[in-house]
């Protein structure tokens, strides 16, 4: 496996896969911090080029993360099918680019295709694609998920309806919760990140979004965003969660820094099966994010990109429900401005949908990262076109608990209306009856939350 190349008499060497990888990335804030990124524009080309030129074979055969050594690889590694594999591996990583975008290969071939690929080939493709290549070639791929209703289909833009409150407050929760409906967000899950993490403040709000969803015959799931074994606890309790929710890691190590293993996110699987109100079969929610492990000090080596693929590779184990990336969410530490948030989002998207799982994305940024809210709708619009499963929403786009920004309710309507998207079928008919929608586009009703008061 050649790792160096003469560029007009300057020689590129580098010292091993996972310093090609680091360097061949684009331009991210993070991978600097860790000291692993290209030092010039040109180191970046030549490590574009050295790994456009490699086998697929020559990827799996030397895991960055060796699989003995990490559960997260052994996970990936276990799930690949060895036979779509064989027929494959001899490939270049420039002609699988050229096969995923070939106008003669579908998204069923893609899926397909997808069951003979690591997570770390999955990354390596990334970083040779433009913006454009990462659009078109996920647009391509559809990825159905169900627990209560199905999300996923072509044509469909779902919602996650975010309606955190600074203090837990339920009335407050609920006030959101309200205008979120009335604008026709929620189809994929009214999911609520907690200020109290503790197992009565979870019970409280599942007990409450449960009682609404059930009171207004709402075809959604509900989630609490509380770590994994508080949900489990409240579970136990007898309170009513349609599934569990979990951030993960690409690395072992950073896994267990959030206090999780693979053993009992399996353990939180089949509770969710046998104690969980959602039918499923789907039941998992994940989130992600690039520069999590860096920040863990858990990175060890890896660049963030790649890591970010292992955490679709981990997340595919499980059969999720719902899984999303929240880029520029963690600081201009990991993804200085809107031009890396941008390529992040749509490079986490397009792996995403490479592992086969139902991806979303939280569309947002921070107040001390160098980017604003036009940025972020110029992400939600490449994504929407790039056939993202989901996106998440806040009340004016101002979410007062996390203290960032993401898309704001009337921004979803403004998405499905210019990109020609619907909500899930089963949540558009339920719209359609209350009068918040009509042949695809709000009413002059929707926005009223006074309609989910009696």
């Amino acid at each position: 496996m050649k790792l160096s190349m003469n560029v007009l008499g300057n020689v590129y060497q580098f010292s091993s896969l996972k310093d090609l990888f680091a360097k061949a990335n684009e331009e991210k804030s993070g991978d600097r911090l860790a000291g692993i990124a290209a030092e010039t524009v040109q180191e970046r080309i030549a490590a574009k080029e050295i790994i456009s030129n490699i086998t697929l074979a020559d990827i799996r055969n030397n895991p960055l993360l060796p699989p003995e050594e990490d559960e997260v690889s052994r996970i990936i590694e276990g799930q690949v099918n060895d036979r779509i594999y064989q027929s494959i591996k001899n490939w270049s990583v420039a002609e699988l680019r050229e096969y995923i975008l070939d106008d003669e290969t579908t998204g069923e071939d893609l899926k397909r295709l997808s069951r003979g690929l690591n997570s770390e080939i999955i990354a390596a493709v990334t970083k040779i694609m433009s913006n454009l290549d990462l659009v078109h070639a996920a647009n391509k791929i559809e990825v159905l998920s169900k627990c209560n209703i199905t999300i996923g289909q072509k044509g469909v833009l779902a919602s996650r309806l975010q309606p955190n409150h600074p203090t837990d407050s339920v009335e407050g929760m609920l006030a959101s919760l309200k205008e979120g409906l009335a604008y026709g967000v929620g189809d994929a899950v009214i999911g609520i990140n907690p200020v109290d993490d503790s197992v009565e403040s979870v019970k409280r709000l599942l007990h409450a979004t449960h009682d609404f969803i059930q009171e207004w015959r709402v075809p959604t799931q509900n989630c609490v965003l509380a770590h994994v074994t508080a949900q489990m606890k409240a579970i136990e309790q007898g309170a009513p969660a349609d599934m569990i929710f979990q951030s993960i890691a690409g690395t072992e190590a950073a896994n267990r820094s959030f206090g999780i293993t693979a053993s009992l996110l399996e353990e939180a699987n089949d509770m969710a099966k046998t104690l969980g109100t959602g039918t499923g079969p789907e039941r998992l929610y994940f989130e992600t994010g690039q520069g999590s492990e860096l920040s863990a000090e858990a990175h060890l080596g890896v660049d963030q990109l790649t890591l970010e693929s292992r955490n679709y590779g981990f997340a595919k184990y499980y059969n999720p429900y719902i899984v999303n990336t929240v880029v520029g969410f963690i600081g201009p530490e990991y993804l200085y401005n809107s031009k890396q948030v941008i390529r992040a989002g749509l490079e986490d998207h397009f792996m995403g949908k490479m592992h086969c799982i139902p991806m979303g994305v939280d569309i947002c940024y921070t107040n001390h990262i160098k980017a604003d809210q036009n940025d972020i709708e110029d992400l939600g619009v490449l994504l929407t076109a790039a056939g993202v499963n989901f996106i998440i929403a806040a009340p004016m786009g101002d979410d007062c608990m996390l203290n960032y920004q993401s898309m704001s309710y009337h921004d979803v309507a403004t998405l499905r209306q210019t990109l020609n998207k619907r909500p899930a079928p089963l949540f558009e008919e339920w719209l359609v009856d209350l009068g918040i929608l009509e042949n695809g586009r709000l009413t002059k009703r929707a926005g009223d939350p006074t309609i989910f008061t009696r």
